[in-house]
C-alpha cells in the first residue's frame, strides 16, 4: 500500500518544486540606453547648466509601465527600472549634450556658486512610455536662458520610436528618443555661444538734489548787509 502511494508523493513534491522555482524567478531590471557618447575634449567650452529637469509624476516609480491600445497604463509583471528613472534621464542627457557640444563645462542643476553658465536649459518631460504594440513616445518642452536669464528660445517636442515589442526593445527605444532630444537641444544651444558679454552697469548719476546743491555752492555768495547805527541808517556791503 505504501509502495502504491509513493509515486503520488513524488509527483506532488515535483509540482511544488516547480512552483517554487517559478515564484522565485528574478525580475528583469532595465536602464536607459545612453548610446556611445564620446568624451568631450574642450575644458573651456561652452558653459551649460542643464536643469531643472522635471519628469511627469506617473514616471516616478520603479515599475516599467506598459501603454495599452486604449491609452491606459499597466505595470509590467516582468520588468522594472534598475534605480531612479529621473537620474538615468539626467545622466543620459548630460553625457549626450557634453559630447555634442564638445564641452566639459556641462553640469546638472543645481550648480555650484562659482559656476556662471552661458546658457541654461530648463526641461520638462511630460510623457515617456511605450507598450507591446505601442511605439515609444516622448513629449517634452525645453527653454533656453541666456547669461542675463532671459528666454532666448523655447520648443514643444513630440517624438516617436518603433520597436519589436519586448521590454528590452522598448527601453532601448525610449533611450533613443532621449538621445534625439539631446541632439535637438544641443543644436539650439550652439548659436548662443556667440552672445555678447554682459556690459558693465553704468555709474549711477548723482541725485538731482545733490547736483543742485553743488551748483549753488559754486555761485558767489552775496554778503549780508549789516546796519551801522549813526544819525542815519547806512548799510555797508
Amino acid at each position: 500500500m505504501n509502495f502504491l502511494r509513493l509515486p503520488s508523493v513524488l509527483f506532488l513534491t515535483g509540482v511544488l518544486g516547480l512552483t517554487g522555482c517559478a515564484v522565485q524567478q528574478p525580475t528583469a531590471l532595465y536602464q536607459l540606453d545612453a548610446g556611445e557618447p564620446g568624451q568631450p575634449k574642450q575644458s573651456a567650452g561652452l558653459a551649460v547648466l542643464l536643469g531643472p529637469v522635471s519628469v511627469a509624476d506617473y514616471l516616478q516609480r520603479e515599475t516599467l509601465l506598459q501603454r495599452q491600445p486604449d491609452g491606459s497604463l499597466t505595470a509590467s509583471t516582468d520588468g522594472r527600472w534598475a534605480g531612479s528613472l529621473s537620474s538615468d534621464i539626467d545622466q543620459l542627457l548630460l553625457r549626450q549634450m557634453a559630447w555634442k557640444l564638445d564641452s566639459q563645462r556641462v553640469v546638472l542643476a543645481p550648480s555650484t556658486a562659482n559656476f556662471t553658465p552661458d546658457v541654461q536649459v530648463v526641461l520638462s518631460i511630460t510623457r515617456l512610455d511605450s507598450g507591446v504594440n505601442q511605439p515609444a513616445i516622448l513629449d517634452a518642452q525645453w527653454r533656453l536662458l541666456d547669461r542675463k536669464g532671459q528666454v532666448r528660445d523655447t520648443k514643444l517636442v513630440h517624438l516617436e520610436q518603433t520597436h519589436v515589442g519586448t521590454p528590452a526593445a522598448q527601453v532601448k527605444a525610449q533611450g533613443l528618443l532621449l538621445q534625439r532630444l539631446a541632439d535637438q537641444m544641443s543644436l539650439a544651444v550652439k548659436p548662443l555661444a556667440n552672445q555678447p558679454a554682459i556690459a558693465e552697469e553704468p555709474k549711477k548719476a548723482a541725485a538731482p538734489a545733490q547736483v543742485r546743491n553743488a551748483k549753488e555752492d559754486d555761485k558767489p555768495k552775496m554778503p549780508i548787509a549789516s546796519p551801522i547805527r549813526t544819525d542815519m541808517e547806512v548799510f555797508r556791503f
